[in-house]
């Protein structure tokens, strides 16, 4: 910390942006780590405390609330150390997530809503800041797509795992005779960068404005608000339409295209460097992470880390550390 410290003391520390924006980002990340280390560190003090009056008192309650207390340090050490793991260049950043629709119809429409129930109650009960930017509702149930925007600590590094296709099966309940359909539905994390990060132009941009749409009746609105960006180059398209005002809804968009467009970059370096090793990237729409099966018996499975969990509610309500830690170790197991 204090190398970095010493840099942002230097004259002309801020005349390139992108690299001093990312120096605080390091320096905020290395300042949480020692925080966390300091309370943890506290709290295993006063849990030996807590043990020792236990024990000249030979107090059961006392005990037991030690014990409680060191099961739940266990796992803060456990998410601590996850979080050593967090070493990519926007793991600290804040993102987006973005939910599509895949193959299996309604179904699949049902199951997207699901997911982005799954990860909104995941990011409330991490402490991080969640809302929904961007929706397109289905047209007999569900959602076709939806976009979170999600803030907090290393909330990217921690998503970014979560990036792939999900396989829901199940008994349709849209399907009157009652048979088990598979449902496909894809997931994306993308890291928010500063502006000064990457720098679009104008002229690579077709906006559209519409009417923003919900369930109908009193959620349309008269006033054509929703934005659609179209970054020509690339073929990449965003929208939002949840925001107060077309500028707000502009803003936002713009945020996501220049998430997508930096994630877009990360994939084609990464391409390259496999190409530089022989190997191949595995990014087809068709490779699923992970299995959620409810029928004809209840696990989720990732199917990249072996992870399998019987508590198939549980997960759906939002339980995916189990999940993420795995993968992060996996991942950074792959590096070396």
């Amino acid at each position: 910390m204090q190398a970095i410290e010493g840099e942002m003391a230097q004259p002309g520390f801020w005349e390139d942006r992108a690299i001093a924006q990312g120096k605080v980002r390091e320096l905020e990340t290395a300042k949480g780590r020692l925080g966390e280390y300091t309370r943890l560190t506290a709290a295993m003090d006063e849990i030996e405390v807590l043990f020792q009056l236990a024990d000249e008192e030979d107090d059961e309650e006392t005990r037991a609330e030690a014990e409680a207390a060191l099961a739940k340090l266990d796992e803060d050490f456990e998410r601590a150390r996850v979080q050593f793991l967090l070493s990519g260049p926007y793991d600290n950043s804040d993102c987006f997530l973005s939910l599509n629709a895949g193959a299996g119809g309604t179904d699949s429409q049902d199951w997207t809503e699901m997911l982005l129930r799954m990860y909104t109650r995941f990011c409330e009960r991490a402490g991080f800041a969640v809302r929904l930017v961007d929706e397109s509702p289905g047209e007999e149930a569900g959602l076709k797509s939806a976009t979170l925007e999600v803030k907090g600590r290393n909330t990217f590094g921690l998503l970014r795992g979560e990036t792939g296709v999900h396989r829901l099966v199940r008994i349709s309940p849209f399907d009157s005779a009652a048979r088990r359909h598979t449902s496909f539905a894809s997931v994306t994390a993308t890291p928010i960068v500063p502006e000064d990060d990457l720098v679009i132009s104008e002229d690579d941009l077709k906006i559209d404005s519409f009417r923003a749409g919900g369930p109908g009746g009193q959620h349309m609105q008269k006033n054509e608000t929703a934005i659609r960006i179209t970054h020509l180059p690339t073929g990449i398209v965003v929208g939002c339409q949840n925001e107060r005002s077309q500028l707000q809804n502009k803003l936002t968009a713009m945020r996501m295209l220049r998430a997508k467009l930096r994630a877009l970059m990360e994939q084609e370096q990464a391409r390259k460097l496999d190409e530089l090793r022989g190997e191949l990237a595995d990014i087809e729409w068709g490779h699923q992470i992970r299995s959620y099966v409810l029928q004809p018996y209840q696990l989720v499975k990732d199917h990249r880390t072996e992870v399998e969990v019987g508590n198939v509610q549980a997960v759906l309500d939002g339980e995916l550390w189990p999940f993420i830690w795995a993968w992060l170790e996996t991942a950074e197991q792959a590096r070396f």
